[in-house]
């Protein structure tokens, strides 16, 4: 090789080494303008609504007068809600998850859902608002209730637990699969008690964020007729007598803490602003608090696997 070839070659590895540079401080000014733009916007909601963070703001139903409104319906809405979404969406999420990846002949029809199971995760959570609204409360009557909103919920989730799944699944070494069938395992105990084990920790931390984005929308709720105002709560579950169980509050009306910021954002006092930023404070502190759950579990189900 020339003396020449060698100085052309130095140069390539100077200009793509620049280049490289470069496009390293574009990211990383890229990524700071978003992380301190967040910031600022989580300090000066919590500097607004922290010094009505009380007792009596978690206790309180919404009211007319901003200083005695509170967010207890709005709370536990979102919890029966949530509770709701969980219970449809986990078990038939990881379900179809399980079918698609280990059951599923590899076919044009496996490959139709896939691309649209994968299409759906991104669909605007409006879409998902207005096929509740003909399906839930026009075809099956449910009305605007809590099942009716846990169900859309449901929907909104279904796909990113169904691709977590998948992608969990898949992650596992094939040569744990050929262990269990040379041990005589059927397939089933294959993936009972051998894929499921390994991806258990993936598979919660995609279920706890898509819960941690479900309790955050507003779009499908609003669509659906979620109430702004409401100074009761639903029937307990529990009961104190035979059967001791009741659905009753599954066709209660409803609302959760999303709609009640939206409701009271709407208004033009200022102290219903406090309030709102207050109830987002909330709000953050669950996403927050469910995040850190799933970091917690994935770390604690991960920590003994090795491969």
């Amino acid at each position: 090789m020339t003396s020449a070839n060698i100085h052309k070659i130095r140069n390539i590895i100077n200009r793509n080494k620049r280049a490289e540079f470069i496009f390293s401080i574009i990211g990383l000014l890229a990524m700071l303008t978003g992380i301190i733009a967040l910031m600022v916007l989580v300090i000066d909601l919590i500097s607004d609504g922290f010094p009505r963070l009380d007792w009596q703001f978690f206790t309180s139903f919404p009211s007319r007068k901003p200083e005695q409104a509170g967010i207890f319906s709005a709370w536990v809405g979102s919890i029966l809600v949530m509770l709701v979404t969980a219970s449809v969406a986990i078990p038939v999420g990881i379900a179809s998850g399980i079918y698609l990846e280990e059951y599923a002949k590899k076919n044009w029809l496996s490959d139709l859902i896939e691309i649209n199971v994968t299409n759906l995760a991104g669909v605007p959570s409006i879409i998902y608002g207005l096929l509740a609204l003909g399906l839930f409360v026009y075809g099956l009557n449910l009305g605007q209730s809590i099942l009716t909103a846990g169900l859309t919920l449901a929907l909104l989730v279904l796909p990113v637990v169904i691709v977590t799944t998948r992608e969990a699944l898949r992650a596992v070494p094939g040569s744990i699969r050929e262990a269990a069938y040379a041990c005589g395992a059927s397939k089933w105990q294959m993936i009972w008690d051998h894929v499921l084990r390994y991806s258990t920790g993936t598979i919660l931390t995609g279920i706890i964020v898509a819960l941690a984005r479900a309790i955050g929308e507003t779009a499908p709720l609003v669509t659906i007729g979620a109430l702004t105002f409401i100074a009761f709560l639903p029937d307990p579950p529990i009961q104190g007598q035979f059967p001791y169980i009741s659905f009753a509050w599954l066709l209660a009306p409803f609302t959760v803490l999303p709609i009640q910021m939206f409701d009271w954002v709407s208004r033009p006092q200022e102290e219903f602003q406090v309030n709102a930023a207050a109830a987002g404070v909330v709000l953050i502190a669950l996403t927050l608090v469910m995040n850190a759950v799933a970091i917690y579990f994935r770390y604690r189900l991960r920590k003994n696997i090795k491969w």
